[in-house]
């Protein structure tokens, strides 16, 4: 690579493209790095991918230079620094629709050339081994449709962004082999690495086009409400007022692409009240490129649906519901029979441009349906991303009556036996397993979770019922999202293999023996609550000695306090209205798999249902963790298969002694019910600890 210094703000790039651009290799590429120091001397560039020999010239006087020399690609930075020596800031972690205007006015201001790659600086962190994303855009061309995205994508992809210039009129086939170029060079280059295809509306059509082409490579396809037809009621008319109507036509694009029907009054105010956005709008959108986009959805669209039938890679679909352009349910449910591994996740108040809506997340998305790998299928432990503190307040925040509510109380046993109020007595390093009593509908799980997270910084991984980690695409019946919190929070299906896995990775793993049979327990003469649904077998005993384990025994009591069980499985059944329901609910319980299936026990009694619950005037949750019981050394003596039982015993008589400790004491906790607490904090401020019995 040659450096030399030109004049003061002129940047180009030159080099042969032939892997990158559609048109001839011969052809050179000229302002491929999108400077935008005359409009604005603060703002970042891009980055840009280059294949081959490049020669990049630039004045380095007020900026830094990086390169990349990495194979056969070269990536050239150039990042705009005003300050000798400073640093440039952190990007915005909350970019708008004005943001994206303004880059793009950066983008097309001299925009010639082929369509090129361009990876966003704001995605330059991201962890070794992360998967490729290449992002495919729609209608705008500009490649800069997931700039909200850019900071937390960066972090878990290798991102690549495609820019199709303003004047460019590529058809959708050579699009096509562009991509299709691309995908094979960085497989060739990376085997093992899966690619991720994020197209949107025309460009996800482009995607499936790819990958039905190359339906062995390891390919995974995001779509947001990719183009299944074109509604010619609309498309026809519209056509035939652009070509008789002169250039400079911004405002169509309200009506053309629906923006006042799907983006609301903010975004829209966005767009057309500021004038400065006006012609950015113009130059992105001119009279005969909006002509040659409608030509390029239309034959793009044909091409994805004579091919989807050769696809065969994992496919997440984000649908929205206010979006009529292009996009109809039908075609998502004949997508649906037949893509072989297909998502599809329905973003009902969202509309056509949902990547520039505050409500839509996409990595967020991608944790929720488990969609992200590292390697050649998802693994729920070692590509499980990390909540972000956002992340975290905002699942506090959904449960925030609930903790509030019920002012837990979370007590600990040092190592010298002595009870604490806290964490305290948590061990700090793993591999540690805590062993206990699941509560009705597992109403402890979040609270205690996040209460590890906040007080000790320690990431519980539960270990959760399969059915708890699927992707429900039925959503007449149960809310698709109910089911979200447990990805976020890291849940892992229970197998004996996983408990190994986690352990082994000195994990701090939460698991619950009793399991559903616990949780979803009954209504009888006696009373479930607070009952233990063991197995006889110690399954976790010679797994946790193998790896030297802590195993933490832990009780949970208060369920009784907060609601009354009215109706269990078996009264629902009773109930015609219900029958639907019960038949759903029964056939999802049996495509997961009976875990105990063939255990003559209670245990292997197991039924999925949603109790009928009479709340109460909510009282207090009380948890206690009780002393570590230390595997280290025991591994060879619990191979014993009495002694492993003796130990199991051991751990389960724990967990009794912890519910029955706290049944008791709660009895004389002056705050056990919500007027005293209430009290408290109006006098002693509402973010203050309110206290318990005494230890």
């Amino acid at each position: 690579m040659v450096l030399s210094s030109f004049s003061p703000m002129e940047v180009t790039l030159l080099g042969s493209f032939s892997a990158f651009s559609p048109v001839s290799s011969e052809r050179r590429l000229s302002n491929a790095v999108f400077s935008s120091s005359k409009s604005n001397p603060r703002r970042r560039t891009h980055r840009v991918t280059a294949v081959k020999s490049v020669a990049l010239k630039t004045h380095v006087g007020g900026r830094r230079l990086r390169k990349y020399e990495n194979g056969a690609a070269t990536v050239a930075e150039v990042v705009e620094n005003p300050y000798s020596g400073a640093e440039t800031a952190s990007p915005d972690l909350h970019k708008s629709l004005s943001d994206f205007l303004e880059e793009a006015r950066d983008l097309v201001g001299d925009d010639d050339g082929p369509p090129r790659w361009f990876s966003p600086l704001e995605c330059s962190s991201q962890a070794q081994g992360s998967p490729l994303l290449l992002f495919i855009p729609g209608i705008d061309g500009t490649g800069l449709g997931l700039i909200r995205h850019h900071k937390k994508l960066g972090e878990v992809f290798d991102v690549w962004c495609l820019h199709i210039p303003v004047m460019d009129r590529s058809p959708a086939k050579d699009l096509v082999q562009l991509i299709e170029r691309t995908v094979k060079s960085e497989s060739y280059r990376f085997p093992n690495r899966p690619i991720y295809l994020v197209g949107e509306s025309v460009g996800a059509c482009l995607a499936l086009d790819v990958a039905a082409r190359n339906p062995n490579f390891d390919l995974t396809l995001i779509l947001a409400n990719p183009a299944t037809h074109v509604n010619n009621l609309m498309s026809q008319p519209l056509v035939g007022m652009l070509n008789v109507l002169p250039d400079g036509v911004p405002t169509l694009l309200g009506e053309i692409f629906g923006f006042k029907q799907v983006l609301g009054g903010g975004i829209l105010r966005d767009l057309f009240a500021v004038s400065a956005n006006l012609p950015t709008l113009s130059r992105i959108f001119p009279k005969d490129t909006l002509l040659w986009k409608m030509e390029l959805v239309k034959s793009a669209v044909a091409s994805a649906n004579t091919h989807i039938h050769a696809v065969r890679a994992e496919t997440l679909i984000l649908l929205s519901g206010r979006d009529q352009w292009l996009l109809n349910e039908a075609d998502i449910d004949r997508f649906a029979r037949t893509l072989p591994n297909f998502i599809v996740r329905k973003l009902k108040d969202n509309g056509h441009f949902l990547f520039f809506e505050d409500s839509v997340d996409l990595v967020t998305i991608i944790k929720c349906t488990c969609f992200y790998r590292r390697g050649k299928s998802h693994d729920h432990i070692s590509d499980y991303i990390m909540l972000t503190s956002y992340e975290l307040k905002q699942l506090v925040d959904d449960h925030k009556l609930l903790i509030d509510a019920t002012s837990p109380v979370y007590l600990s046993t040092l190592a010298n036996g002595k009870r604490v109020r806290g964490l305290e007595g948590i061990p700090s390093e793993g591999p540690v397993l805590y062993v206990g009593y699941h509560v009705l509908l597992g109403l402890e799980i979040v609270p205690v979770i996040t209460q590890f997270l906040k007080e000790r910084n320690i990431h519980l991984r539960g270990l959760a019922h399969p059915m708890l980690m699927w992707n429900i695409q039925d959503d007449r019946l149960v809310d698709p999202e109910m089911l979200d919190k447990y990805k976020m929070l890291g849940a892992v299906p229970v197998s004996n293999f996983n408990i190994y896995k986690l352990l082994q990775s000195k994990s701090h793993a939460l698991l619950y023996p009793g399991g559903i049979r616990e949780s979803f327990h009954r209504k009888t003469l006696q009373g479930e609550e607070y009952k233990l649904f063991w197995p006889e077998q110690p399954e976790f005993v010679r797994v946790a000695s193998k790896f030297g384990a802590k195993i933490v025994p832990f009780g949970v009591v208060g369920e009784d306090d907060i609601c009354h069980l009215v109706l269990d499985a078996k009264d629902q059944r009773n109930i015609p209205i219900l029958k639907d329901f019960m038949d759903y609910i029964d056939e999802a319980t049996k495509q997961a798999g009976n875990l105990r299936e063939g255990d003559g026990t209670e245990l292997g009694n197991q039924i999925c249902y949603l109790p009928g619950l009479v709340p109460k005037i909510p009282g207090r949750f009380y948890f206690y963790f009780g002393k570590p019981i230390e595997t280290a050394g025991k591994e060879q003596e619990l191979k014993d298969k009495d002694k492993a039982q003796e130990f199991y015993l051991q751990v389960k008589s724990e967990v009794e002694q912890c519910i029955a400790y706290l049944k008791m004491k709660r009895e004389s906790d002056p705050y056990r019910h919500l007027l005293p607490r209430m009290l408290y904090q109006a006098s002693h401020g509402f973010s203050s600890e309110i206290p318990t019995f005494d230890l």
